[in-house]
């Protein structure tokens, strides 16, 4: 997912940003740009252990059945470093199936930021336990993922929540080929080798919107050189792809804010003259569009990141009023989901599972890296289109409750994807979704691509509930329909 730390009050903004969040907020503004120059390079830091351990390139270091958060009788689970090389050391924390773990498929799941650590999807969203409201403890979940697929979350960039090492990546195209080098050494181990010929899957939110397009091309693309022979590797059996409210073609999802902060299912964000200024900023020439277009045609790093820091300031922050941006029923700043900060640095915990560096929810320098690139206003939809029309089943959701990337964004990035199934999904209209009868959200299918609107949900979907249904529930049954290579239905 992009997205903040535990976000500070600060004194620019009418608003803090929430303490859930996953954009960094940078000089007042939400996902800006700290510096500009006219040759922005990427910082290069070194961050040290907290504690003592030797990497061995190309090796695992894993502690098993830790007994955290996973507390299912009979469960396995592992957690350790990837060792990419002596001084990168990708976090990965990995969960058996609940239900059938000797067939069922292989998911990754990976926050965003750029920056963010995965344990918000662990321990916030869709893991095997959630993080309690004091922020101390952990409950078991029933809605987790694992119920339905192996699990393995992963924090990346290098430098990420307990990831570390030399911090460099600046681009996705980067930081794909980190995960696909950390998923050879995955695969090669001997306790996860059998998993190797299983259906894998990538699911990703925020700024996986370009992590999810971006990497799963580049794991095809590598998949076909191990074929032709131009290089050796183990394939990885890609077969489903979901990114969740993200950020893939900037150009098609900026007008979004100005729309949604207007007109949603709830309250309008701001007043009409905040919405007439960001309108203007938008179209007046050398404004945000111009900008972004520019970035799409060829634009160097510093054109890229200028839009960055142009449209940031002036249509995303400014327009979120004084609502969450991650959930606007709430004000700012929300206290929920809770901040995982007091349990994940608690040195019992992180002495059980084997990390090596202090966590914190996002890493600023990664942040910053990407920044100075401008990856953020680069357009990943082509590699959308090219998973959808490889056979990949592949599904985009989005909470219409969250507004730092709100559904009318993301619906006209899905209705401007060119794929040999977009014109029968921009034929359909929208039908009701609904769990065991109650009202989830609305979808469309076409071929094996989906999208659903999913109802009452915020910025991390499986965080929340809607009616009568339990936390996560909905987004669970969105999972499992996928992940049985299906298109969505009601039950």
């Amino acid at each position: 997912m992009l997205l903040s730390a535990v976000a500070a009050l600060l004194a620019a903004l009418p608003v803090a940003p929430a303490l859930a969040g996953q954009f960094p907020v940078v000089n007042g503004v939400i996902g800006g740009v700290r510096s500009l120059s006219d040759a922005p390079t990427k910082v290069d830091a070194k961050v040290a252990p907290a504690a003592s351990s030797t990497p061995t390139p190309g090796k695992l270091r894993v502690v098993e059945n830790s007994g955290v958060c996973e507390t299912t009788p009979g469960v396995y689970q592992a957690s350790g470093y990837g060792d990419i090389t002596s001084n990168e050391s990708v976090w990965f924390w990995f969960f058996e199936a609940r239900n059938n773990p000797d067939t069922a498929p292989l998911t990754i799941w990976l926050n965003g930021g750029p920056g963010s650590s995965s344990m918000i999807g662990l321990f916030q969203e869709h893991g095997p336990c959630r993080i309690t409201n004091d922020s101390e403890s952990v409950t078991l979940n029933p809605e987790s993922w694992n119920e339905v697929s192996n699990m393995l979350y992963i924090d990346q960039p290098i430098g990420v929540g307990f990831s570390y090492g030399s911090t460099t990546v600046g681009t996705s195209q980067e930081a794909a080929s980190d995960i696909w080098q950390f998923l050879q050494i995955f695969f090669s181990d001997s306790r996860f080798s059998k998993y190797q010929q299983r259906d894998f899957a990538l699911w990703t939110e925020s700024y996986g919107g370009h992590y999810g397009p971006t990497f799963a091309a580049y794991f095809l693309q590598q998949n076909a050189a191990i074929a032709n022979g131009s290089i050796s590797g183990l394939p990885i059996n890609l077969k489903f792809l979901g990114v969740g409210d993200g950020l893939t073609d900037p150009l098609a999802q900026y007008p979004g804010y100005i729309t949604y902060a207007g007109s949603n299912s709830y309250h309008p964000l701001v007043s009409s003259s905040e919405i007439s200024k960001a309108n203007t900023t938008w179209t007046e020439s050398g404004g945000c569009r111009d900008q972004i277009t520019e970035c799409y045609n060829g634009g160097t790093n510093k054109v890229c990141s200028s839009a960055q820091s142009l449209c940031n300031d002036r249509i995303l922050s400014p327009l979120a009023g004084n609502y969450d941006v991650y959930f606007i029923l709430a004000e700012n700043p929300d206290p929920y989901p809770p901040d995982l900060t007091p349990y994940l640095t608690n040195k019992t915990i992180v002495s059980k599972i084997g990390a090596q560096q202090t966590w914190t929810e996002t890493s600023d320098t990664v942040y910053d890296n990407f920044a100075s690139t401008g990856d953020w206003m680069r357009n990943s939809r082509p590699d959308l289109e090219t998973v959808i029309d490889s056979g990949v089943r592949t599904i985009v959701f989005d909470g219409d409750a969250d507004y730092i990337l709100n559904h009318d964004g993301v619906e006209n990035m899905t209705a401007q994807l060119q794929t040999k199934f977009s014109a029968e999904f921009n034929s359909l209209q929208f039908t009701n979704w609904t769990i065991a009868g109650q009202p989830a959200g609305l979808f469309k299918n076409a071929g094996t691509f989906s999208y659903v609107r999913i109802f009452g949900a915020g910025h991390e979907v499986a965080a929340y509930r809607h009616g009568s249904l339990a936390y996560g529930q909905a987004a669970l049954q969105m999972f499992t329909q996928i992940m049985s290579n299906s298109s969505l239905f009601s039950t």
